[in-house]
């Protein structure tokens, strides 16, 4: 950009084609912030319906970039209609940018685990490499946007090895998830035939958002239009597209009443074959239940 910033509080010379930017950073602002009360409000509604931690972690990520949007209206707001432009917002502005995409992989990667969809937690393997991806993602960015050689490089091998990660498990999950449906028709086991599907609708949803992001992020990064005349164009663009992309996901895995005994599902995944356990009603009196009596199997009072 053709910005010169000398200092926090120092006068600058702008170039007039960034005009637009306070504006368009105050509507996405206002969009994401409303969307991040919106999105807190309803997990914690609706907070009954969930035995997992899954939404209150994509709920970080509208609220990291709203803070990003105020940090950028901020800093051009002042530019244009005070002449200061503070380098220390711009750092926040920075640091902030980051830390929603930091945060937005790890999001993505830990949906194509499974977590809080197909295992109730992660194993430590699991944890330890999404948290390695999430590092070295962050440095190749640092790297990247302060315009380090060879950084341009090594983030793109980044996105290349975190993309096939995200698709290779989302595969396997619906792998896994078709087997349990074909076995659930097989034995007409119809109890979880509803939750089986639930699972295997958001996980198809979940792999055409991630086609479309991966789209995106090669267009963003092969585009090499650098001219500051359509600055705002491309910025207009590329956030619209942010938006409506964590829309869909977040409507998708929203806090809502999910079907009956979605929540069953292992703690942690099987590396051998799984099935989907048997769910059996029998119906009996007092007298013939305080008479029953089997070691195979394991008799109990509903208790809802």
């Amino acid at each position: 950009m053709n910005v010169s910033i000398i200092g926090e509080s120092n006068r600058v010379g702008l170039d007039e084609s960034y005009r637009p930017l306070p504006s368009l950073y105050l509507g996405f602002l206002s969009i994401w912030f409303l969307s991040a009360c919106s999105w807190t409000f309803n997990t914690y509604r609706n907070r009954h319906f969930q035995t997992n931690n899954l939404q209150w972690t994509l709920a970080s990520v509208p609220l990291i970039k709203a803070l990003q949007l105020a940090l950028s209206f901020l800093f051009w707001y002042s530019c244009f209609y005070l002449q200061l432009c503070s380098l220390w917002m711009s750092f926040g502005v920075y640091v902030t940018g980051v830390l929603f995409q930091t945060a937005s992989f790890v999001s993505f990667l830990l949906i194509s685990h499974g977590y809080c969809i197909t295992c109730e937690r992660l194993s430590v393997t699991e944890r330890r490499t999404t948290v390695a991806f999430g590092c070295v993602f962050y440095l190749t960015l640092v790297g990247y946007r302060a315009s380090v050689p060879y950084f341009t490089v090594l983030l793109l091998l980044n996105y290349i090895i975190s993309f096939y990660v995200i698709f290779h498990h989302i595969s396997q999950n619906l792998l896994v998830l078709r087997e349990q449906l074909t076995f659930i028709e097989e034995e007409n086991v119809q109890s979880m035939h509803d939750a089986v599907y639930m699972k295997y609708i958001m996980f198809k949803k979940f792999q055409g958002a991630m086609q479309i992001v991966a789209m995106a992020e090669t267009m963003i990064y092969l585009n090499v239009d650098d001219s500051s005349e359509t600055y705002w164009v491309r910025l207009l663009v590329r956030e619209w597209a942010q938006f409506c992309i964590f829309l869909y996901i977040g409507w998708t895995f929203r806090s809502q009443e999910l079907a009956p005994r979605f929540s069953v599902m292992p703690t942690l995944k099987s590396k051998v074959d799984s099935f989907v356990p048997l769910i059996y009603r029998i119906e009996m009196d007092a007298t013939t239940f305080r008479e029953f009596q089997s070691h195979e199997w394991h008799i109990g009072v509903v208790s809802n």
